[in-house]
């Protein structure tokens, strides 16, 4: 929203009633509006939309917590079939649509994967179940004629994390963390991208995009170990220890699991997460946003950095781990 402030576009956001708006205060009241509603039902989102030409629909659950399996794929299977045909029934001119570079699917290698790759049904978790379902409709729609584009931002990362979603969470417990603990590495891999390139993102696919297309945006990729070496050098914090083995993962992701039970706290990594994505790269290349659409994104170390110093200037961590850390992160 605020890059479409930025470029001097009016803004109408729609929210759910309650929401924590704190994020928006600061934006001009001339320029943005707020719409109260939720996005599972197309009544609702038509009358938002009044006065809109065009729709970005970001709305969904992200969690791999598995107990909140039916609250993650109720809000994006039918908040995008809501959305979808109350955007068609308004008649904007343009949808970008959010989904996640986790449905291109999974290897054993570390080859990248790029927007000709699916998620085969049932291989991952409920998150990556939701995202390629409501993917599926979208193209679906795009194919009977609504002017759809999909964008698939890999791990996104960065400032304003308030919540934090989980792969913030993988950052802010770093920084949490004892420096002499090394940490426990589950093989695997992913992409990585920072959060203000995926706010572009989207406006150039809305801009230069093609409908019924994907396109994924991303900046690097890393196997885990790369990536905690790489939080290491820039906060002088832990290093990464030993891989676990699978037996190893489960056992921590059961504990992980039996403390969101006992407490609610998010899981930093549960069972069925361990089950689908252990040994697994989910690498993708974003070569055909950058050709297509002119993404240009900023460096992982870069998207780190700013990450990191967001939890660190608002307070998220602990302040013997902070002070260790910013002393590093004025060198980074």
């Amino acid at each position: 929203m605020r890059r479409l402030v930025e470029k001097g576009q009016r803004v109408k956001a729609f929210v759910r009633p309650g929401a924590d708006l704190g994020q928006l205060r600061d934006l001009p009241n001339d320029v943005v509006r707020i719409a109260e509603g939720d996005c599972r039902y197309p009544d609702r989102v038509y009358a938002a939309l009044r006065g809109c030409d065009t729709m970005y629909h970001v709305a969904a659950t992200y969690s791999f917590n598995e107990r909140d399996r039916t609250r993650i794929l109720r809000d994006s299977v039918t908040g995008t079939e809501a959305t979808l045909e109350a955007a068609r029934r308004a008649g904007v001119s343009k949808i970008v649509l959010t989904s996640s570079a986790i449905t291109l699917g999974k290897s054993s290698s570390p080859e990248p994967l790029d927007e000709r790759s699916f998620l085969s049904a049932g291989a991952g978790t409920s998150y990556a179940e939701a995202k390629r379902k409501a993917e599926e409709i979208a193209l679906l729609c795009a194919e009977q004629g609504l002017p759809v584009v999909v964008v698939n931002p890999a791990g996104v990362y960065g400032p304003g994390d308030f919540r934090p979603t989980p792969s913030g969470r993988q950052v802010l417990s770093y920084l949490n963390l004892s420096p002499s603990f090394k940490v426990p590495i589950i093989p695997g891999g992913f992409g990585v991208v920072d959060v203000d390139d995926v706010a572009e993102g989207h406006i150039l696919a809305m801009e230069k995009g093609k409908v019924g297309e994907r396109y994924v945006l991303a900046s690097e990729n890393f196997d885990t170990r790369a990536f905690y070496q790489l939080l290491s050098d820039i906060t002088g914090l832990s290093e990464p220890g030993q891989d676990l083995s699978r037996g190893q993962a489960s056992l921590f992701a059961s504990f992980e699991d039996l403390k969101n039970w006992w407490s609610g706290a998010p899981p930093l990594v549960t069972r069925k997460l361990v089950e689908s994505y252990y040994g697994q790269y989910v690498f993708v290349s974003s070569d055909k946003a950058k050709r297509e659409l002119g993404f240009s994104p900023r460096s992982a170390r870069e998207a780190l950095l700013r990450s990191c110093h967001y939890f660190l200037d608002h307070g998220f961590v602990d302040q013997k781990a902070a002070r260790r850390a910013r002393l590093e992160l004025r060198h980074a």
